[in-house]
């Protein structure tokens, strides 16, 4: 498989598993939503503004944009509809930036600036790399807390999207 396609479907599961997300977090009452818990960023809102705020970030570094200048731990949506619409425009710019990538892009350097300042290069599939994980790094704290509440976290699983979305090879026998 070939970087453009393998990214783009690292795109589409980064929309699904935040759709399916988001659907889990919308069952809780705003109290729940917003209660302070042991873990990064203080609370479900905290930990899902900071996949926003960085998503914001990583975007405009490989559009060679400004980005939004905000601290990681900020929480610029307050409600959970305005985060929630804000998720799925964002997911739709980040999958549309991300399968409109040429391949020969892949392999070049992305420089780019650090919220202090620091100045680096990554390759630009290494990049994407660490971008997609730490979107599924977060929404793991996200699903932990979801455990700590009477709604059920939904099954986030990159295999079962892929067994969904017609991407596994059936097993033969």
């Amino acid at each position: 498989m070939d970087m453009p396609s393998y990214f783009g479907i690292l795109a589409r599961y980064n929309a699904w598993a935040n759709l399916r997300l988001y659907d889990a977090v919308a069952r809780l009452p705003a109290v729940e939503f917003e209660r302070p818990r042991a873990a990064f960023f203080g609370s479900i809102r905290g930990v899902l503004n900071h996949m926003m705020v960085v998503d914001e970030l990583f975007l405009a570094r490989l559009n060679g944009t400004t980005p939004p200048d905000r601290p990681l731990n900020a929480q610029p949506w307050s409600h959970f509809n305005d985060l929630r619409n804000a998720r799925a425009g964002l997911d739709q710019r980040i999958l549309g930036t991300i399968t409109a990538l040429p391949l020969s892009r892949f392999a070049e350097p992305l420089t780019y600036s650090t919220t202090r300042g620091d100045r680096f290069s990554d390759q630009l599939a290494l990049f994407l790399g660490h971008w997609f994980n730490h979107q599924t790094h977060h929404r793991g704290q996200a699903h932990d807390m979801l455990t700590q509440t009477e709604v059920a976290p939904p099954p986030l699983d990159f295999l079962i999207f892929q067994r969904i979305h017609g991407l596994s090879e059936a097993a033969t026998g």
